[in-house]
């Protein structure tokens, strides 16, 4: 597990050399994940060890001049390889969050006390006892903070006020309150990359370019030879160039997300004293954590350099390469942990998950090591695309791709490593339908992908809905959206020259207001949400999918769910135990031990859509349900797992004979 220190890297270093630095293996993995194509491109002798000026020189016609070098800068930020040092303490080995079941509320769709079509902060409180019976140990809440809401609440106005349409700083603390009477946590969703153009810090930097503010954000002079041009060519996450002009100022302010969501400038000392005054005066009101959104992005490269056209054209957002990795956010995030997250006068430490758009495997270690002193958790996004597609592709999500991509990471964690689990969220559409969008597997899909998050080694991260087997919206057309990525996009094809249709049928395959539908409370019109009209139309209406429907269905999704995070609560094997894979070759078939002491379960999956004949050195009893213990006398014969079939079932804590050895899983993820 112990890598050595990755080195410099130079155009005169092979590719196995590259390969081998945590920042060139997550580059070239991406590539490979992005073009469908095994790593055995890059292992082979014959390219490993070929020189990266060779291979510059031969990819040239087809990337440009430019790239190799590119490549390098961004390698070389990176002067540290992840750690194979465990935990340092008891308290880390075993941190709450490891063990938690956490819940994501997107309040504005989650649930309406005042009727006026959003959701709100009142709508959360009169359902905690549902998060209670369901399991959750912390409640993540998307952001309530005051805004113009350009981007549904991530452009924030005021850190400390809450936003009118989602109730008052009033109900808030009552929500913390009761959180912590329930015995569960709250952590609130916080964006510090970039503020709202009509947060006061940003209003005084456009009065005053050259005052106190003006260097809080990317304010920049035009080129007096050309003026009409942007400082260089990066693009916004949602479509069209990431600079604006405020003539007014005359200046140049970076945006990497919409025109209204202007960047901080974290080289800017006091834009750090903010974040942390910030972050210490919700500590103080009792929440538990934050979860940051795109907290990679704070650490720009200096001289905001333009990005390389390949790289632009491969990811679709041009000049990325020079900030989801920066040179200076191990710096940042470690200031930002031990005065904020850590500080000596906490009663305990704050957890602080980050969400990391690019961020790979090795990345994502040097993010959340045990011993680095920054981030707890860190989302990132590479399993959520299967290999040979892009998020805006109309496809079938592979689950054989995702388990070796699953085993693979498992493998490569050292002891002082710990895995984020989650299929949906407030940005993607959902898993579910991804996978299989057959009505007749609805129910075996959502139980299969529960099961799956809430027994694997790592903390498991549910999103409303997701316990009632939410899924795709039949949107019509594009009035029926609102968010602004969606929104963006669908114009920027039809700018482009793409049919109006076949525009459509891209934003409608990516767009995340899929997941960000009305929640399914009840089988009436309105689904429960409000007596108002919806902000954004609740296209779902079929039977059994709702809380209530299933509320008393030992059969449901709901229920299944709950009796996991039951199981789960009470197995230190299922929370903090070993794993072991099985069978690790099987197509379609994922299989697993977790051990703790004495105490052993195993969990097979059929990833599949047809009947799939399960090995025959596991014979456990094919009736036996989640948590049941095996019969005495496993039946004999072939024994087949229906599809998607998801079984968790108590076994003897001795060695099993086919459980997966290191050298096992190693060559199952390298295929």
């Amino acid at each position: 597990m112990t890598r050595e220190h990755p080195g410099v890297l130079s155009p005169s270093s092979r590719v196995k050399e590259f390969y081998a630095h945590p920042v060139g293996r997550d580059l070239v993995d991406k590539l490979l994940t992005a073009t469908g194509r095994s790593r055995r491109w890059v292992t082979n002798p014959l390219v490993g060890n070929m020189r990266l000026s060779t291979v510059g020189f031969l990819a040239r016609p087809l990337t440009g001049p430019g790239l190799i070098d590119a490549l390098l800068r961004l390698a070389n930020v990176e002067p540290d390889a992840p750690s194979s040092a465990p935990a340092a303490s008891d308290e880390h080995r075993d941190a709450w969050w490891k063990q938690a079941v956490f819940y994501q509320v997107y309040p504005r769709s989650f649930a309406d006390s005042d009727g006026d079509g959003v959701g709100d902060l009142g709508g959360v409180l009169e359902h905690l006892d549902h998060l209670s019976s369901l399991g959750v140990d912390c409640l993540w809440l998307n952001p309530i903070f005051a805004s113009p809401n350009a981007d549904n609440g991530y452009d924030i106005s005021d850190y400390r006020a809450v936003d009118p349409r989602m109730g008052t700083l009033d109900q808030l603390d009552a929500l913390i309150a009761g959180c912590h009477e329930r015995g569960m946590r709250i952590i609130l969703d916080l964006v510090v990359n970039h503020t709202s153009d009509q947060h006061p810090w940003f209003r005084e930097a456009i009065a005053d370019p050259t005052g106190q503010y003006g260097s809080y954000y990317y304010l920049v002079k035009p080129d007096a030879d050309h003026p009409d041009d942007p400082p260089n060519n990066w693009e916004s996450a949602f479509s069209g160039p990431a600079w604006r002009w405020f003539p007014e100022a005359g200046r140049w302010v970076l945006h990497l997300f919409s025109p209204g969501q202007p960047d901080l400038n974290w080289e800017n000392p006091r834009v750090r004293d903010e974040v942390v005054d910030i972050c210490r005066w919700w500590c103080d009101r009792g929440i538990d954590g934050f979860r940051m959104d795109v907290i990679n992005f704070i650490s720009k490269m200096p001289g905001l350099p333009d990005g390389h056209p390949f790289v632009g054209e491969m990811v679709q957002i041009a000049g990325v390469e020079h900030y989801f990795y920066g040179p200076r956010l191990h710096e940042y995030l470690r200031e930002l942990r031990s005065r904020a997250f850590a500080a000596p006068d906490l009663d305990e430490p704050k957890v602080m998950v980050g969400e990391g758009p690019g961020i790979g495997m090795e990345t994502g270690r040097l993010l959340t090591g045990a011993d680095r002193g920054e981030l707890d958790l860190v989302f990132s996004f590479d399993h959520l695309v299967s290999a040979g597609n892009s998020r805006f592709d109309d496809y079938r999500y592979d689950l054989d791709w995702y388990k070796q991509y699953l085993v693979e990471y498992a493998s490569r964690l050292g002891p002082g490593d710990w895995m984020t689990l989650y299929v949906d969220n407030h940005d993607n559409p959902r898993m579910l339908s991804k996978i299989n969008p057959d009505p007749q597997h609805r129910v075996a899909l959502g139980k299969l992908l529960g099961t799956l998050l809430l027994t694997l080694r790592g903390t498991p991260f549910l999103y409303q809905g997701q316990e009632i087997a939410a899924v795709n919206q039949p949107f019509a057309a594009i009035d029926d959206l609102r968010d602004v990525d969606s929104l963006r996009r669908y114009q920027t094809l039809l700018d482009e020259g793409v049919d109006a249709d076949a525009a459509w049928t891209q934003v409608l395959a990516s767009s995340r207001d899929h997941a960000r539908v009305p929640m399914r409370w009840d089988a009436s019109p309105g689904g429960g949400f409000t007596t108002g009209t919806p902000w954004i139309v609740p296209a779902e209406k079929t039977p059994g999918f709702s809380v209530a429907e299933q509320e008393d269905d030992p059969d449901s999704v709901l229920n299944h769910i709950r009796a996991l995070t039951s199981l789960r609560r009470s197995s230190g094997a299922l929370r903090l135990g070993d794993i072991e894979f099985a069978h690790p070759e099987l197509p379609h078939y994922f299989a697993w031990y977790r051990t703790h002491g004495d105490e052993r379960w195993f969990i097979e999956l059929n990833l599949s859509e047809e009947p799939l004949q399960a090995p025959d050195d596991v014979p456990l009893d094919p009736d036996a349900g989640p948590g049941d213990e095996p019969d005495a006398d496993p039946h004999p014969g072939p024994r087949m797992l229906a599809p998607y079939t998801s079984r968790v079932t108590r076994v003897p804590a001795t060695p099993a004979p086919d459980a997966a050895s290191d050298d096992e899983v190693a060559s199952v993820a390298a295929s």
